[in-house]
């Protein structure tokens, strides 16, 4: 009975998370049409911040892919970026702007100001699927083999405490020629 109380929390906080993904989208798809509306800024913006939105449906429909959520939360953190520079480039004097284009870039602003809040929620959904987040800066061991392979930082889930399934004891590939086969009859 415990066990069935327990489920049904996960599942229900699981379909929450759901939730709170498919309103990020959403709302960002929104502010995303309405601040390209007026051409005020070049396709980059529309491109990137719509092909996000696209990496965000997929970690919708793959609940379980932690690469998923990962790529989405690393493509917000990336349009945060790129939303900064393209309003800083393309916010024009106030000589031309109009009504519509103080609309539309207000939006784009007001969507940028969102992002870090949608950052934590989907970072909170990776958390929720198992991911792990280890930022490790090991410079002790930087002349090690490993820091030509894993640089100064690694990401990802710390593997140090699993057991290598590559080095079992398995039976040898040919058969042992000191032993006789038996017969087949």
């Amino acid at each position: 009975m415990f066990s069935m109380l327990k489920q049904t929390k996960t599942i229900s906080k699981f379909h929450t998370a759901l939730k709170n993904c498919q309103a990020i989208i959403l709302v960002h798809w929104l502010l995303t049409v309405w601040g390209c509306m007026n051409y005020l800024f070049p396709a980059s913006y529309a491109w990137g911040n719509f092909s996000i939105l696209a990496v965000g449906i997929w970690a919708v429909v793959q609940r379980d892919s932690l690469d998923a959520i990962m790529m989405f939360l690393t493509g917000l953190l990336l349009t945060v970026l790129t939303d900064i520079i393209h309003v800083c480039v393309f916010y024009p004097s106030n000589d031309y702007l109009t009504d519509v284009k103080r609309f539309s870039i207000g939006m784009a602003i007001f969507s940028l100001l969102l992002k870090p809040a949608s950052c934590y929620f989907v970072y909170q959904m990776y958390r929720e699927r198992g991911g792990e987040y280890a930022f490790n800066i090991d410079l002790e061991s930087s002349s090690d083999s490993n820091f030509a392979h894993y640089g100064l930082t690694r990401a990802g889930q710390d593997r140090s405490t699993y057991e290598p399934i590559d080095q079992q004891d398995a039976s040898p590939q040919w058969p042992d020629p000191s032993k006789a086969a038996p017969h087949p009859y």
